[in-house]
């Protein structure tokens, strides 16, 4: 790092929208579902702002967004006015957006991110808000085409205080929200896909300031990697430009992936731009006190509540716990697998070891999808655990349940995988093996340990894999020591 990054500190405050898993849009019956769909096949008169079409709210919307804010530690509040955020671009059919903006659902909340090595850090929620998102343009050479299937999807947008302060604490930020909406059954997060897109506002200001320093926009994230990259790039440009003795404008700037740089989009628009006011065809939404129960009925137990628990409940080390609750589905197959009776740390280690492994090897697979079911890697933990198969084997039968299922004990048998603990079998094979390798054998005699692991892979492969290692590595040090 320069001297003069040394100087300087790092500000940064996210906005965070999400698309909303809701089977319809937000003010109309048009399915919400625009991936992979034909352009303009999932629109009505109402989603495309037809004159005389009038919007009716979508319930499950706003539930999801109220949920959020409650996972979120948020205020909220029965009872929020939405209002016309006034605009003109080419995918934003009324000419205006149907958003929150004096009085959202939720405000005042916050979130606890993890900073690495055990550290902790709680970032303030200042709101979240239910609007609706806009169209998507389509650029083909000189033209631009516009697909309205996305216009009116329920978009849920949380915007974070300013308290985060490097482009890695805004990464744990944006990966605590998407935790959170999945875990919630929100939003899927996917935000290769867009469905969930973030902005954050990037200043610097000289170590001991107290007064924030101009703030810059920055649009178009649509990776985590890209997040890091683009504020990293952002804040080294700021503190180039301030070094050089020029002043930081308030505007816009688009991350160009490509060129790993920020480039200037326009001026930053304020409130006043937007000429908001109350949406006259919208009334003001009530939310009664049973209706708030009965959305904070349907939320799970959340990933942090989840982790202490397995700490607590199963004896894990913290870090192992915050790993396997970092997915709900993940969470839960590791609960099914002690539950059906495997030992925690040992159904842990095959959880984050085997059963990781094989999911990124496949790519998109859900975790209630997979064939290896969560009682039958108990029964195979158990089979390893009591002898009847060792771990090497034990993989391999694994794979077999991975890619056809089936119980571990019928595979270990039709494979002849039963572990091989007979002394008096493994006997001849161990002297066979010490008989073979006799500079290996004296080296051990001298007090060198090292040769002990390649006698006893001698002895592995002679039985196939099949002899119990414990038992063999007994076996040699008596016929050597004899």
């Amino acid at each position: 790092m320069a001297a003069s990054e040394l100087e300087y500190e790092t500000v940064v405050g996210m906005e965070v929208h999400a698309e909303l898993q809701t089977a319809s849009k937000l003010f109309c019956s048009c399915a919400a579902d625009h991936f992979q769909v034909a352009a303009n096949e999932h629109v009505c008169p109402v989603c495309t702002g037809q004159p005389g079409a009038l919007p009716v709210i979508n319930e499950e919307a706003v539930k999801l967004s109220i949920m959020t804010g409650m996972a979120l530690h948020c205020d909220i509040r029965p009872h929020s006015v939405f209002a016309r955020k006034n605009y003109v671009y080419p995918d934003l059919p009324k000419g205006y957006q149907i958003s929150q903006y004096e009085e959202p659902l939720c405000v005042d909340g916050f979130t606890d991110i993890d900073c690495g090595d055990g550290a902790k850090k709680r970032v303030g929620i200042v709101r979240v808000h239910l609007e609706e998102d806009a169209g998507k343009l389509v650029h083909d050479g000189d033209s631009s085409l516009v697909d309205y299937n996305r216009a009116s999807v329920p978009l849920m947008e949380i915007v974070s205080d300013s308290s985060l302060r490097s482009a890695d604490e805004a990464f744990a930020y944006l990966h605590k929200i998407r935790q959170l909406v999945r875990y919630i059954g929100a939003s899927s997060g996917d935000m290769e896909k867009g469905a969930m897109r973030c902005e954050a506002n990037v200043s610097v200001r000289r170590v001991g300031a107290t007064e924030y320093g101009t703030k810059v926009e920055v649009k178009n994230l649509n990776s985590f990697r890209s997040v890091r990259n683009a504020i990293q790039y952002e804040v080294a440009r700021q503190i180039e430009a301030l070094t050089e003795g020029e002043t930081i404008r308030q505007v816009t700037m688009g991350w160009d992936e490509a060129a790993g740089a920020t480039r200037e989009q326009r001026s930053k628009e304020f409130a006043d731009d937007y000429r908001y006011f109350p949406e006259p065809d919208l009334l003001d939404l009530q939310l009664s006190p049973e209706w708030l129960e009965a959305a904070h009925a349907r939320l799970p137990e959340l990933p942090d509540t989840k982790a202490a628990s397995f700490v607590e409940q199963f004896g894990l080390a913290e870090s192992d716990a915050r790993l396997l609750v970092d997915d709900r589905g993940i969470a839960a197959y590791y609960e099914q697998t002690v539950g059906a009776g495997a030992d925690p740390n040992l159904a842990h280690n095959w959880v984050t070891g085997e059963v990781f492994r094989r999911l990124n090897e496949t790519a998109q697979l859900p975790i209630d999808e997979v064939k290896v079911r969560p009682g039958h890697l108990a029964e195979l933990i158990g089979l390893v655990q009591d002898g009847t198969v060792n771990q090497t084997a034990a993989k391999e039968v694994f794979g077999v349940m991975w890619e056809q299922g089936g119980h571990p004990a019928a595979i270990i048998d039709e494979r002849g995988l039963r572990q091989i603990s007979d002394t008096a079998e493994l006997d001849a094979a161990v002297a066979q093996v010490i008989a073979d390798n006799g500079d290996a054998v004296d080296k051990v005699r001298s007090g060198i340990e090292k040769p002990i692991g390649f006698l006893m892979g001698q002895v592995m492969k002679a039985t196939g894999g099949k002899a119990n290692p414990k038992l063999v590595q007994e076996l040699l040090r008596q016929q050597i020591g004899s």
